[in-house]
Formats: C-alpha cells, sequence, structure tokens
C-alpha cells in the first residue's frame, strides 16, 4: 500500500474526531473542503456548501459523544478514500458515518459526508441458564464482599477453577466435584475483588477442566450466547462470559492459559484482559499448564474492567505507546471475513488515539507461526498430562472422549520433546519482545466468528486450531493481552487483541480511558 498514504488520511480521520468531540469549529471548517459542491447529509437533509455547512455547525452547539469501534477504508486512487465509521453512542446507540476524502493542496479533506443512526438496543434478559453457572438462589449473592469500594456492588461469575470458600471446585466435571474438598479461603485474587466491594454472584461452568476454547461441556451443556445466537459462547470461560454476556453479572472472573478469556471474549461481545504472567496471583486455581496459566476478567463495559484490574494490579507507571502494530501475516491467520472485521477495529483504535498504524518491517514468517503453535501445545500436553493425569486414569469415562483425548496425547511427551519445545518458546518471547519495543501489536483474538452450536467436529477443531496460533503468542511470550470487542462479521462479534510489553498492563488498560465512555 506504498503509495496510498494512508498516514496522512487517518491522522486527518483523527484531528476530525478530536475536533468534534471538542467542537473546535475552526478545525472542523479546515477539515472540510472549500466550495459550494461540499455536502454534509443527515436525517434526510442535505446541507450543500462549506458556508452552509460551517453555519450547520455552529448553531448546533457540539455533537452527542460518540466511540469509534470500526473504519472502513476503500480507496479509489492515491488521493481520492470512502471511510465507513460505526460507532457507539453514549446513549447506547449506534451510528454510521461515511466520508469521501480527498487529498489536495490543503492535505486531506472531507468532500462529501453522511452520518446515520439505529436507535438503543434493548437489553437482552434471557431465561435462567442452567448450563451458565451454580448460585445460591434467589438472585442472592452466593459470597458477599466489603460492601464498599471502586466495585462495590458489581456481581462476579467466578470460573469454576477459581477457590470460593465454603465451595468446591468442580472444572467442569462432575466427578471431579463429587471428590473436591470444600475450600476453606477464596482465591488471593477472588479476595482482592471482594475486599474492593464485589460479589460472588455465582459459579460459572467452564469446559472440562478448562482443556477447550468452544464452550461446549459434555457435562453440564453449552451456556447460551446472547451475543450471537445459535453459536458456542467460547471456552473455556464459557460460564463466566455467557454470565456477563446476558447482564447477569459485571464482570467474569476466569482463567487463560491457551486464550480461554480472549476467545469467550471475541465470540460473546466482550472485553477482555489477560494479565502479564505472573504479574496476578494465581494461588487457589485449578491448574491446567503452569508454564501460561493466568487469572483475568472478562467485562461488557470497558471502564469495568478497567477498575477491576487496578484492584488486581501492582503500582506502575504508565506509558503510551509510539504506535499500533500490524502483521499482515497474523492478520492473514484469520479467515478473510474476521480479517477485514479486525482490521476496521484496528483502525478505529488508531483513529480514536492518534496512534499511527505502522506494518511490521520484519514480520513474522509462517514457519515461525507453524513453530510457536506446536511448541506451546507440546509443553501444554505435557503439563496438563502432569496435573490431571493421574484423575483419568483413575476415573475412565469422567471426561468426553474428545476432551479425554487431548489430555491422552500429553501422556506421550517425553522430556527432550519438552525440553526442545522451551527452547521454541523462549526464542518466540525474545522475538517478541523485540518487536513490542516498537508499540502494541494488533491482532485478531480468534481465527472466525463463533462457530455454530451443530457444527462438526470437524468444524470445532479447525476453529480451534486456526485460533491457537493467534492465542498462543501471547500465552507462551507471557505478555498481557487486552481483548476489545469492536468487530462484526455480519452480526457476529469478533475481537481485536493488543499485546502490550511484559508489565505495561496499566499501559494497556489506559488506553480504555481513550476509547470507552466512563463508568457509569
Amino acid at each position: 500500500m506504498s503509495e496510498f498514504d494512508e498516514a496522512g488520511l487517518l491522522a486527518a480521520a483523527a484531528a476530525y474526531e478530536k475536533a468534534l468531540h471538542e467542537d473546535d469549529l475552526e478545525e472542523l471548517d479546515r477539515l472540510f473542503a472549500p466550495g459550494d459542491p461540499t455536502l454534509r447529509a443527515e436525517g434526510g437533509v442535505a446541507v450543500v456548501g462549506h458556508a452552509a455547512i460551517s453555519a450547520f455547525r455552529a448553531r448546533r452547539g457540539g455533537a452527542p459523544r460518540r466511540w469509534l469501534r470500526r473504519v472502513h477504508v476503500r480507496w479509489s486512487s492515491p488521493t481520492d478514500a470512502l471511510t465507513v465509521s460505526e460507532t457507539d453512542r453514549l446513549d447506547g446507540g449506534r451510528g454510521l458515518q461515511t466520508q469521501l476524502w480527498h487529498l489536495g493542496e490543503q492535505g486531506w479533506q472531507v468532500a462529501a459526508a453522511h452520518v446515520s443512526g439505529a436507535p438503543t438496543t434493548p437489553p437482552v434478559h434471557p431465561e435462567d441458564d442452567p448450563a451458565r453457572w451454580r448460585t445460591g438462589g434467589d438472585g442472592e449473592p452466593l459470597v458477599r464482599g466489603s460492601g464498599s469500594g471502586p466495585l462495590a456492588g458489581v456481581r462476579i461469575a467466578v470460573k469454576d477453577l477459581v477457590a470460593v470458600a465454603g465451595q468446591r471446585i468442580g472444572g467442569g466435571v462432575p466427578r471431579w466435584l463429587d471428590l473436591a474438598p470444600v475450600e476453606d479461603a477464596n482465591a488471593p485474587a477472588l479476595q482482592r475483588l471482594l475486599d474492593a466491594g464485589a460479589v460472588v454472584a455465582g459459579i460459572a461452568h467452564t469446559d472440562e477442566l478448562a482443556f477447550s476454547l468452544m464452550g461446549t461441556n459434555a457435562h453440564y451443556g453449552t451456556p447460551r450466547n446472547v451475543a450471537a445466537p445459535g453459536r458456542v459462547p467460547g471456552g473455556s470461560s464459557s460460564g463466566s462470559a455467557a454470565a456477563v454476556a446476558a447482564g447477569a453479572a459485571g464482570l467474569g472472573l476466569g482463567t487463560d492459559t491457551a486464550g480461554s478469556l480472549r476467545v469467550p471474549a471475541s465470540f460473546s461481545a466482550l472485553y477482555a484482559w489477560r494479565p502479564t504472567h505472573g504479574l496476578v496471583d494465581i494461588g487457589g486455581v485449578l491448574p491446567l499448564a503452569q508454564s501460561f496459566d493466568t487469572v483475568g476478567l472478562l467485562a461488557r463495559d470497558a471502564a469495568l474492567l478497567a477498575d477491576a484490574a487496578d484492584v488486581l494490579l501492582p503500582p506502575a507507571a504508565v506509558q503510551r505507546p509510539q504506535a499500533l502494530l500490524r502483521s499482515a501475516t497474523l492478520l492473514g491467520l484469520a479467515d478473510e471475513p474476521t480479517r477485514l472485521a479486525v482490521e476496521a477495529a484496528l483502525t478505529a483504535l488508531a483513529v480514536q488515539t492518534g496512534l499511527p498504524v505502522v506494518d511490521l518491517a520484519d514480520d513474522f514468517t509462517p514457519a515461525e507461526v507453524s513453530a510457536w503453535t506446536a511448541a506451546f501445545r507440546t509443553v501444554q500436553a505435557a503439563e496438563a498430562w502432569a496435573n490431571d493425569g493421574a484423575f483419568i486414569t483413575a476415573n475412565p469415562g469422567a471426561l468426553s472422549p474428545p476432551v479425554e483425548s487431548r489430555f491422552r496425547a500429553g501422556a506421550d511427551v517425553g522430556a527432550e520433546q519438552v525440553r526442545a519445545a522451551r527452547q521454541v518458546v523462549e526464542g518466540t518471547r525474545a522475538r517478541l519482545d523485540a518487536v513490542l519495543a516498537e508499540g502494541f501489536l494488533g491482532l485478531p483474538s480468534t481465527a472466525t466468528p463463533a462457530p455454530a452450536l451443530d457444527a462438526t467436529p470437524a468444524e470445532f477443531e479447525a476453529a480451534r486450531a486456526g485460533t491457537l496460533q493467534l492465542s498462543t503468542l501471547a500465552s507462551q511470550t507471557g505478555v498481557p493481552a487486552l481483548g476489545l470487542p469492536w468487530g462484526r462479521v455480519g452480526e457476529l462479534p469478533v475481537g481485536l487483541c493488543l499485546l502490550a510489553p511484559h508489565g505495561s498492563d496499566r499501559s494497556l488498560l489506559a488506553l480504555l480511558a481513550e476509547v470507552a465512555p466512563a463508568r457509569r
């Protein structure tokens, strides 16, 4: 795309958004092309001519606050581009803005624009979903918190891998639940949220022992995905995601080993945060693969996610990235509709923050992707079998056949294979560290939207395998990841994932304040 001035166009679009937010009439006038042909249309009325548009803005007294979610760019020539921006409004409605930009002597200017809006979408309140979680009944919290603090009254759906005092960890497997002891203390991460005023609404079901990404469970059923009806919710934090998406909880406390927060967030239109490995206490959590296990969060509300993460994180300085990095290789791992949706979300983030989008000069290669995916799966399989192999051997039939076969694959992984895989993991970490020194990396959270509930086993495995190529990059390198639920394939959500350097979780989360409304 070297012949196209993408950086200049996005900088002009960012200037337009800033001027719109600040009601800077002089800057808005500068960004609209001069002359009588300039056009702006909205609500069935077309205003023609630069002078008439300027007068309209002066009378309007400012535009309603909005947040970009997707910006689609289509080039007709090196000096002409069409942008279609999809927005969220403060009142919960959605907007659409189409602008025809032209590059002339005064830089990029809007020659024609059209604005439209959609009404607020009513909230979804589905009937009780028994596949979603275990609760105390009658809508009462299962566990009460301190009653005061930054999270006062926030309801948490706790993944059934996390210790809740007075309850048993079930791990998505009835036989495991039968054998589990009653926990005498809350997991440290959960306790911190309770101390900040949150309450436990219930214990949310998970995929069997967390070894899946689709959100299905042969024992308890598949939680309903209200964001994509008829589709899986994503896993293994499936119950937490379903509860949060349906509004039954504000926060989901879950785990992420290979993408178990980022995948359900992508499928269920949620924000997700996977912290830097080791930064949040993982005590009191049933392990899958300790080299990659983390405890993180899901939320519908970006500001709530940031507030909850603030409770869990140690103090750290906030540094703004130099750029948003784009990898053609990683984008190409998603199917074409998902790639286009994620690119539109990344462009929206660039326009809102004013950060440039920079293509990787030394991009990842397909061989690197294959190597890091294989290495991750080798180490994960070995550690998963070490953790749960004795249970599986002693309880034949306790797991569904596909999940059991996934675990048993780890029994055949030898020490030399693990050693070689760990060397690849270390090399991948060094490679990504060098990339992230230049900015935050954007990539698809998943390779596809959520598969249909009646997808074949082969279709589920294809979606899982494709997504692992993307999700395991953060998992094995230990960097923080933030999932933004901004992409859409038709009406199906897909996520944009941002990776940042180790320990820069607060810098990553700070971007949310720029691109989402404050918590209400």
